[in-house]
């Protein structure tokens, strides 16, 4: 019977705890988690009104659920934790499906300013993930720039521009949704270095942005056109084809009167965050125009884009893992179909899925053929990694080494809090925000 650690428990993780049991009939599989929530990226990283996707977790939870997949959360794997050769040494194989945990920078002056933040800590911020810092994102802001064009970049507009009557229904923390409800934002400017036909959100998340009760929302058709498939975008992918065409559609609208204004820029590259009074006071970018080679160039004019606040929304990083190679350049783990080569050789009982695996890319969707193919490694390898001896069940083990996991019963225990907490405040569910509330909940396990 093969013992296998899944480390990490969101979509990449679930999906290859589901694949093992599915293609083995006897193995058994912890599903590890630094949090004592399951469910990673679809629970801390979709956008609360995005109801549909964090629907998500029900297919999650029937794999959480699984009569031989157990669920350990509040279990580090690295320092201060349980050393990942421990690890290895208490199961058969161990994967990991860590995810990407950092953010790209730009690498440009003054993107360290008070006021300039990563769109992955605001979003942590209003997703309630308990590492997230209140850092007063919005004190004082009239407007925001928002640099990148993908779905985050949508989503952190998106939020930016509803109003509390539209957001109190969801399951945002309190905090963040009293911040944002009292929030004196009125402009909003989406920035892309490169054109329309190039940009990375999707259409859905796109038109979404036009149906915002109190929000308007302008783009520059001058700006578009320097595009070279503005005018006829027929030769694009359908994807960039239908993005051009809703463009299109709002550069022609007259505008209307409401409190919060969105503007999409394009071909504006950021060179300098600009301070004012030791804070964020506006962001200086540099026209671009499309080079021969589908990239843009500089042109050496410049405009400067006032705003209090910077969220920047560039992409997310993989980090280094103890124990494990890693390559810098692309924030990966080195691996061969999803056995982790070290040295370019490969080593039998170390797994790796997910954006570890192949870097941030693709839709939640996308982690399902990428687990499946890591489990077809791994159970490939199952004759040689069946003879080693490991514990008949690694959680006692574990325990006796001061390890103390939310187990399944424990998350349960947070999600009828959360329900509480909801219910207590009129609204539906409501997260709970910080790691003493989530741990103290998890403890309080009734039958």
């Amino acid at each position: 019977m093969l013992r296998v650690a899944v480390v990490g428990s969101g979509p990449s993780g679930c999906y290859a705890a589901q694949s093992l049991v599915q293609q083995d009939s006897e193995v058994r599989v912890d599903v590890l988690d630094r949090l004592p929530c399951p469910y990673g990226l679809v629970r801390y990283g979709v956008a609360p009104d995005h109801e549909k996707i964090k629907s998500l977790q029900n297919n999650l939870r029937t794999v959480l659920e699984h009569d031989r997949v157990r669920f350990l959360g509040g279990v580090q794997v690295g320092p201060g934790g349980v050393p990942a050769a421990r690890l290895r040494e208490l199961y058969h194989a161990v994967v990991y499906c860590v995810g990407a945990a950092t953010d790209r920078h730009l690498g440009i002056p003054g993107e360290d300013l008070p006021g300039s933040w990563s769109a992955t800590q605001f979003v942590s911020w209003y997703s309630a993930h308990p590492d997230a810092v209140d850092d007063g994102f919005l004190l004082g802001a009239r407007s925001v720039v928002v640099i990148g064009v993908g779905n985050v970049a949508v989503d952190v507009t998106r939020m930016l521009a509803r109003g509390p009557a539209e957001l109190s229904p969801t399951d945002m923390p309190q905090a963040a949704l009293t911040a944002l409800g009292a929030s004196r934002v009125t402009d909003i400017h989406m920035v892309g270095r490169r054109g329309p036909s190039q940009a990375r959100f999707t259409t859905k998340e796109l038109r979404e942005l036009g149906t915002l009760p109190g929000a308007g929302i302008g783009v520059d058709q001058a700006e578009l056109a320097l595009d070279p498939a503005y005018e006829d975008p027929s030769a694009l992918p359908a994807a960039q084809r239908r993005n051009v065409e809703v463009l299109r559609g709002w550069a022609g609208a007259p505008p209307r009167d409401t409190p919060r204004r969105i503007r999409l820029r394009f071909f504006l590259r950021p060179v300098e965050v600009l301070a004012d009074q030791g804070r964020v006071g506006a962001v200086r970018f540099e026209r671009t125009v499309p080079d021969e080679q589908g990239g843009v160039t500089g042109t050496g004019r410049y405009e400067d884009i006032e705003a209090q606040v910077v969220l920047r929304s560039v992409g997310y990083r993989g980090v280094p893992l103890e124990g494990l190679p890693f390559d810098a350049g692309s924030g990966t783990v080195p691996n061969l179909a999803g056995r982790v080569l070290r040295e370019g050789v490969v080593t039998p009982g170390e797994y790796v899925a997910g954006w570890i695996k192949r870097g941030p890319t693709g839709v939640i969707g996308t982690n399902r053929p990428c687990a499946k193919e890591t489990v077809l490694s791994l159970l490939e390898d199952a004759p040689v990694l069946e003879r080693k001896e490991v514990p008949d069940d690694p959680l006692p083990v574990l325990r006796a080494e001061g390890v103390e996991p939310v187990e399944w019963s424990g998350w349960q225990a947070i999600e009828r809090a959360e329900a509480e907490l909801g219910a207590s405040l009129g609204r539906s569910v409501v997260k709970l925000p910080d790691w003493e509330s989530l741990l103290a909940a998890a403890r309080a396990v009734r039958p």
